[in-house]
């Protein structure tokens, strides 16, 4: 290790910044957040920091670099243009043991500025010694989309329990227990929501009862997407490696089911036409009676649960139960997919508005207002609508849409398994039939259909 990882405290104090172009002013907008008593010394000031002067109170010194403006300082950084220069401001500090960075010249440095991800109070630092400041920005991009934006509330969340916790465990060993148990529980969902007063509650309850007194159980119900795990959100990763037991439906892909906490029990409870493997009501006794075990119990259904995912009809449950529940939004599959396929759902040209329809059939028979669909600039879009085609496509034409709208099926759209059928609506059924396409598909009717021969980008092998 070249370099001691430290944080310094320059509330305050004084800090001297040398240089006026933009690189300094990144460093400017840095010290003043870290409330230094800010010096920058320059010839020329870039229209940045002078409109940063103009908004922040720091002195600014408008003559060539001089030993004496280091005079009680603290820590120095050299951002000029000038390699001479910034030679002399690091000569300078070395021999008043200032600490001192020259920008972009590691060999001239007492230290390193990392790159910075800040969740206040919570700040992580990331530095490559100054070998591969590239590499550097690119961890900082990964744990800024890790850490979620709230770590710095439940931060000081815990920070006002110290010492109730010290008063309540005289050795470190029971603390450490404690808070390891207090942070793997629902606590962090809790801050993570914005329930400050029930967090709040459940720390208390820590402090004042008994571990098994105090088990307590969650349902999260959470959107899978269309199936490529890289569309999962951030929260449903991070549910998913929580959950003690997995409740999932069919369309889940195996891709996002390799996301999921490897012990976790995994139950599958999904529908096909006809073969319902576990039957609604079950599903939503089974989530009650998991939580009342004191398990973190996930719910994950493909697409966006509250888009034709019954996810209503279970959180009610839930509720009636005084079950606590969080919803995670997932990418619909008409979204997904269509995204995928090159097809937008709207266009200013061709389609103001999109409806989502189910094609699902009840007694081989689809029931909709055909008429009212019948739209030249709206998009149609069909979820479980691949045995039903036939009859959307004779209905739409008996009842007015022009017999050669574009229409699009998207077989596992967003998978490597994706396949995409175009045609129009009175050749559709007739290709459909020799064509081996297997659900899940989405059906996509309208004008935008015609843009995919311009937009189309994903063509797995």
């Amino acid at each position: 290790m070249e370099f001691l990882p430290i944080f310094l405290d320059i509330k305050e104090r004084h800090c001297v910044l040398v240089g006026g172009g933009e690189v300094a002013y990144r460093k400017a907008l840095l010290l003043i957040k870290a409330q230094a008593k800010l010096i920058i010394v320059a010839t020329n000031f870039c229209d940045s920091l002078v409109e940063l002067a103009n908004e922040n109170s720091f002195v600014r010194i408008d003559s060539d670099f001089s030993p004496r403006h280091l005079q009680d300082a603290i820590l120095v950084i050299a951002a000029t243009d000038d390699e001479h220069v910034n030679a002399f401001v690091a000569e300078t500090a070395a021999k008043e043991n200032i600490p001192v960075n020259v920008v972009d010249q590691p060999a001239l440095c007492s230290f390193i500025m990392p790159a910075i991800v800040d969740r206040s109070p919570v700040v992580v630092a990331i530095s490559s010694g100054g070998k591969s400041p590239v590499l550097t920005r690119k961890l900082k991009t990964l744990n800024e989309s890790m850490i979620s934006d709230r770590e710095g509330d439940l931060a000081l969340l815990l920070g006002e329990y110290r010492d109730a916790v010290k008063e309540r465990f005289s050795s470190f060993n029971e603390r450490l227990r404690f808070w390891e148990e207090l942070l793997e529980s629902e606590l962090t969902e809790l801050v993570y929501s914005g329930k400050t007063d029930a967090a709040k509650e459940l720390i208390v309850r820590y402090l004042t009862t008994k571990k098994k007194e105090r088990l307590g159980g969650e349902v999260y119900l959470v959107g899978a997407g269309p199936g490529d795990p890289d569309l999962l959100t951030l929260r449903a990763l991070r549910l998913m490696h929580k959950a003690d037991v997995v409740l999932y439906d069919r369309l889940v892909s195996p891709e996002v089911m390799n996301k999921l906490r490897p012990d976790a029990e995994k139950i599958h409870v999904g529908k096909t036409r006809s073969n319902h493997t576990v039957e609604q009501e079950s599903i939503n006794q089974m989530l009650v009676r998991y939580a009342r075990e004191g398990k973190r119990v996930l719910r994950l259904k493909g697409g966006d649960p509250f888009i034709f995912g019954r996810g209503g009809e279970e959180l009610s449950s839930l509720a009636n139960a005084k079950i606590p529940f969080q919803i995670v939004p997932g990418i619909t599959a008409a979204s997904g997919c269509a995204s995928y396929a090159g097809i937008p759902l709207t266009h200013r040209d061709y389609a103001q508005s999109v409806r989502f329809l189910t094609g699902h059939l009840k007694d081989g028979e689809l029931i909709l207002d055909w008429k009212n669909l019948v739209q030249e600039h709206e998009t149609l879009v069909f979820y479980m609508g691949l045995l039903g085609i036939s009859t959307i496509c004779e209905q739409l034409i008996k009842h007015g849409m022009d017999a050669a709208m574009p229409i699009a099926v998207v077989q596992q759209g967003t998978r490597r398994s994706q396949r995409v059928l175009s045609a129009e609506l009175k050749t559709m059924p007739a290709l459909i039939e020799n064509s081996n396409l297997k659900a899940p598909t989405i059906i996509i009717i309208g004008r935008v259909v015609d843009l995919r021969a311009e937009l189309s980008w994903y063509n797995p092998e």
